[in-house]
C-alpha cells in the first residue's frame, strides 16, 4: 500500500486528563516496527474498563492515552520478520497476547502470556507513548490495543486473523466483552449441565456470562442488577429469572440460598465492586460453589472475607479475558459466531459514528445501553 512504511495522520479520541470529555484529535501514527502490524480499525465497542480509566478510578494509567480495546479491522501494513498477518487480513487486536513461548502461554491451564501488560509485578496498563503523537506529544496506548483511533499498531503476538466475511461491527464485541463473559462460565467456571448459576451485573460482559452458562446447560440462571430496565434483555440471553437487590430487606445471598438450595452452584461477580464480589463468595453454595471474579475494581480496591467460607468447601476463581488462549480462541469464537453458536446481536443496543464516542459513554454511565459500537 502506499501508506506501507510512512507514518500516517487520521482521527482519534484522545483523553488528556481522567474525569474530563474525550477529544477528537488529528494524530500521527508510526510505521509498524519489527513484529508490529499497523491495522485499520473499522469498529470498536465501549467497554467499562475504558469508562474506568475516564473516571480515575485506575490510578496507574498514564495520561495523555487513546483507550479503545474491543475492535476488529483490516492489517494496513506490516513491519519486518511478521509471519502469518499480511496486509488485507481482517483482524482483531489481543488485549491478552500470546507468545506460544513462555510459561504461561506453555500452561494448558492458564490463558495469560508473560507479555501482558496487566496482571504483572507493576500494574500496568500501558507503556508505550512512541506508537501515537498528537500536537507534537507522545500519546500513550492502552493495553497494547488502543482502537479508539482510525490506525493503531500492535504487535504481531497481540493480533489474530479471523474470517474474511465476519461482520466486523459485531465480532469486534469478541475482543474483549463477550469473550471475557463467555468464557468465565465455559473455560473457568466450566458450568455443568443441570447447575444453577448467578450473574451480578447485567451488562454485556455479564450477559455474556448468562450466554456462556445457557451454552454450558445450567438449569437455572439468576441474573442480578439494580436497574430493572436490563431483564428483558437477560432473559433474552438464557437468565431464567432475574432479581433487583433492592426489592429485598435482607442480603441477596440469603434470597439466593433460598431459591437455590443454600446457594448456587457457580456465581459470577462482573461488575468490580468489593462489596458484590463478597456478596457472590457468600451466594455460592459453602460446601461446592464457586464465586468467579470478572469486574475490574479499582486500583486501590482490597478484599476481605472470613476464610471459613473456603475451608468448608467453596472456591474462588479469577477470570481474565475468559480464560481464552487468544490467537488460538478468537478465531474459532468468530468460527462459532458464524456458524450461529451464540448470538451477538442482542448485545449490540447502540451504533454510533466514531464522532459521537462521549454520547457512548453516557449512554453507558447511564444504564442506558449494553454495548455501544462505535464505526469509522
Amino acid at each position: 500500500m502506499a501508506t506501507a512504511g510512512k507514518t500516517i495522520k487520521c482521527k482519534a479520541a484522545v483523553c488528556w486528563k481522567p474525569n474530563s470529555p474525550l477529544i477528537i484529535e488529528e494524530i500521527e501514527v508510526a510505521p509498524p516496527r519489527d513484529h508490529e502490524v499497523r491495522i485499520k480499525i473499522i469498529a470498536t465497542g465501549i467497554c467499562r474498563s475504558d469508562e474506568h480509566v475516564l473516571s480515575g478510578e485506575l490510578t496507574y494509567v498514564k495520561f495523555p492515552i487513546i483507550l479503545g480495546h474491543e475492535g476488529a479491522g483490516i492489517v494496513e501494513s506490516v513491519g519486518s520478520k511478521v509471519t502469518g498477518i499480511k496486509t488485507g487480513d481482517r483482524v482483531i487486536p489481543l488485549i491478552v497476547p500470546q507468545c506460544r513461548k513462555c510459561r504461561c502461554c506453555l500452561n494448558p491451564e492458564s490463558n495469560l502470556c508473560c507479555k501482558n501488560v496487566f496482571g504483572n509485578c507493576d500494574g500496568a496498563m500501558n507503556s508505550d507513548c512512541t506508537i501515537f503523537t498528537c500536537r507534537g506529544q507522545g500519546v500513550y496506548n492502552f493495553l497494547g490495543t488502543s482502537t479508539f483511533s482510525e490506525y493503531t499498531v500492535v504487535e504481531e503476538d497481540s493480533v489474530a486473523k479471523i474470517d474474511a466475511n465476519a461482520p466486523l461491527d459485531k465480532v469486534c464485541l469478541i475482543g474483549c466483552g463477550f469473550s471475557t463473559g463467555y468464557g468465565s462460565a465455559i473455560n473457568t467456571a466450566k458450568v455443568r449441565p443441570g447447575s444453577s448459576c448467578a450473574v451480578f451485573g447485567l451488562g454485556g460482559v455479564g450477559l455474556s456470562a448468562i450466554i456462556g452458562c445457557k451454552v454450558a446447560g445450567a438449569s437455572k440462571i439468576i441474573g442480578i442488577d439494580i436497574n430493572t430496565d436490563k431483564f428483558t434483555k437477560a432473559k433474552e440471553c438464557g437468565a431464567t429469572e432475574c432479581i433487583n437487590p433492592k426489592d429485598y430487606d435482607r442480603p441477596i445471598h440469603e434470597v439466593l440460598a433460598e431459591k437455590t438450595d443454600n446457594g448456587v452452584d457457580y456465581a459470577f461477580e462482573v461488575i468490580g465492586n468489593i462489596k458484590v464480589m463478597e456478596s457472590a463468595i457468600l451466594s455460592s453454595h459453602y460446601g461446592c460453589g464457586t464465586a468467579i471474579i470478572v469486574g475490574v475494581a479499582p486500583s486501590d480496591a482490597k478484599i476481605s472475607f472470613d476464610p471459613m467460607l473456603l475451608l468448608t468447601g467453596r472456591s474462588i476463581k479469577g477470570s481474565s479475558f475468559g480464560g481464552w488462549k487468544s490467537k488460538d480462541s478468537v478465531p474459532k469464537l468468530v468460527c462459532d459466531y458464524m456458524n450461529k453458536t451464540f448470538n451477538l446481536e442482542t448485545l449490540i443496543t447502540h451504533k454510533l459514528p466514531f464522532e459521537k464516542i462521549n454520547e457512548g459513554f453516557r449512554l453507558l454511565c447511564n444504564g442506558e445501553s449494553i454495548r455501544t459500537v462505535l464505526t469509522f
